[in-house]
């Protein structure tokens, strides 16, 4: 079997003109970045805003595990699917990061013969959006260090400066660093830190914003600092607004691309899964839902991270009502939830797949609580046997739930029809009666303690004091409206990575919490979770390379 970039660079690609043009998208409706991407035109959202809308679907999964999953690359593949049997879909996904990339967990193109193209694009500069989120976010940064050193006109308390730098790379060393260093004019002296772009606020706003207004009127709600009298202190405040909002003027339109076989694909953003919500950008989840049939997208890590922020806060905000639900497990992962060794995972093991697939169930419970018809899939391994599937599709259907067999990874669109077919199916004869999980006036604390026990199954959860100060002043500042953004782990539904399969009535601890006022939500801390990650001590980078015909090598 080829690898993924050897498949992505032996496909042959349409123009992107040829993909637009068949959902009916002229050349005059495309910024083109050269033969193969483009980004849709301000006027072309703009005509299509009163047409009329598709259904939406959302792609998830169980907990991560070194088993894999194939989240996009079932996503992938039911486009593809979904186009072979005539049906008028686009895909929506994020953008990859850098920071994977070189690192451990390599790009997110999806894999095998369902994947979005051009891969090494795509997982490298694509169409500059993360450069230019990274340039407005490092801009208020200066503009905010430049406004203390001017004189500090709004009495900024430099012990409680809470923006950061950020870059698109996995760098441990920067994420705690002294500035200012050096003589007066060289500002002053302050503990500082990076997180990586995908984590800054910015890129969570550029996701939820609906349009360029919106856009700078979250920019201005940044809160960037506080001041002595411990008031709020944001970059509209500072003056920062318009410049930010200049750079990231093309960043905000979606990108178009397409998959191996040719299924056009919106892939724009990519917040953080765990302190951001995860999921692609409003605007291009909006504009599939108008220029298609269907729209099918997905969220980061498992169901209890990224579809609860689907629904809870990218749905809230953005008023999206999903049709169905794909919930992506495998044998192998179910098998590993189950303590099953990695090296064991290819033998048949019913009872380890009993033991584990208390996993599956705990994501089945927890999406039936939002009201949105599920369709289980298995991604296929050729290591699963008859009686391992046929338990898991006889578990399923116990539970209220459709399931599918999928074979994208090696198939492509073919291997996906089953599970195209019973998703279709599901809408033609499943009515969703969407809800959210709690109510905006909701008590902060409470919202927490919902996530906690009717998600993630917690018995309890214990609030540092630091927490519970940071919860009431926040809600005097006026953000007790705002949606929570759990920050956990996503290899566990508890907040112990090493708890696997359902843990139950554990207690979960809150260390910190803090206000992304732009993006629209307070983040709750629990945990150790990294906002920069680091190499490990072989990182992908060492694999990848390019010859002299420009023809790139390693990426994964």
């Amino acid at each position: 079997m080829k690898s993924d970039i050897e498949i992505a660079q032996a496909a042959s690609l349409n123009k992107i003109t040829e993909v637009a043009a068949g959902i009916g998208v002229s050349e005059d409706d495309l910024e083109l970045y050269g033969k193969y991407k483009a980004k849709l035109t301000e006027d072309y959202l703009k005509k299509i805003e009163s047409g009329k809308e598709g259904k939406l679907i959302l792609v998830t999964a169980i907990n991560p595990t070194p088993a894999g999953e194939g989240k996009t690359t079932t996503t992938v593949g039911l486009g593809q699917a979904f186009a072979k049997l005539g049906k008028k879909a686009i895909i929506a996904l994020r953008e990859p990061s850098l920071g994977p990339c070189f690192g451990i967990k390599g790009g997110a193109a999806g894999g095998g013969y369902a994947q979005v193209v051009p891969m090494e694009d795509l997982n490298l500069h694509f169409t500059g959006d993360f450069h230019a989120i990274t340039s407005a976010n490092n801009l208020l940064a200066a503009i905010l260090d430049n406004h203390i050193q001017q004189g500090n006109q709004l009495n900024i308390d430099t012990r409680n400066i809470v923006w950061k730098r950020c870059l698109d790379m996995n760098d441990r060393v920067l994420r705690n660093i002294v500035v200012g260093l050096g003589s007066k004019a060289d500002g002053y002296v302050r503990e500082d830190h990076f997180v990586i772009t995908v984590a800054s606020e910015i890129m969570a706003i550029l996701c939820l914003a609906n349009n360029m207004k919106d856009l700078k009127e979250r920019l201005s709600k940044i809160v960037v600092a506080y001041d002595t009298a411990g008031r709020t202190v944001t970059a509209g405040q500072l003056g920062a607004v318009g410049a930010m909002a200049a750079l990231l003027k093309d960043a905000i339109k979606p990108n178009l691309i397409q998959t191996l076989e040719h299924t056009p694909a919106l892939v724009h953003g990519g917040p953080f899964a765990n302190i951001a919500h995860g999921c692609n950008s409003v605007r291009a989840t909006k504009a599939a839902l108008k220029m298609a049939d269907y729209c099918i997208t997905e969220a980061g890590f498992g169901a209890d991270l990224g579809a609860e922020k689907f629904f809870d806060i990218k749905c809230r905000q953005a008023n999206l009502q999903p049709d169905a639900v794909v919930l992506v497990a495998t044998i192998r992962a179910l098998k590993y939830n189950g303590y099953v060794p990695k090296d064991r995972l290819s033998e048949e093991n019913l009872d380890a797949l009993k033991a584990g697939i208390v996993n599956l169930e705990k994501h089945i419970e927890n999406l039936q609580k939002y009201g949105v018809p599920i369709v289980v899939t298995l991604n296929s391994f050729v290591s699963d046997t008859e009686k391992e599937i046929e338990f898991v599709s006889n578990f399923c259907k116990e539970r209220g739930c459709e399931f599918a067999l999928s074979k994208v990874w090696e198939k492509g669109g073919e291997g996906g029809i089953e599970l195209a077919e019973k998703v279709l199916e599901t809408l033609e004869t499943k009515k969703s009666n969407f809800k959210l999980l709690y109510p905006d006036e909701m008590p902060l604390k409470e919202k927490i303690e919902t996530v906690a026990r009717e998600i993630y199954g917690a018995g309890s959860v214990s609030f540092a004091p630091a927490a519970l100060k940071q919860l009431e002043k926040l809600t005097e500042l006026g953000f007790g409206n705002l949606p929570v953004c759990m920050a956990k782990n996503q290899y566990s539904l508890s907040d112990d990575a090493s708890l696997l399969g359902r843990p139950e009535g554990f207690d979960m601890s809150v260390r910190e919490c803090y206000v992304s006022a732009g993006a629209g939500f307070v983040v709750v801390l629990t945990g150790a979770v990294m906002t920069m990650p680091g190499l490990p001590k072989n990182p992908a980078a060492y694999n990848i390379d390019v010859n002299e015909d420009g023809l790139i090598t390693g990426l994964f």
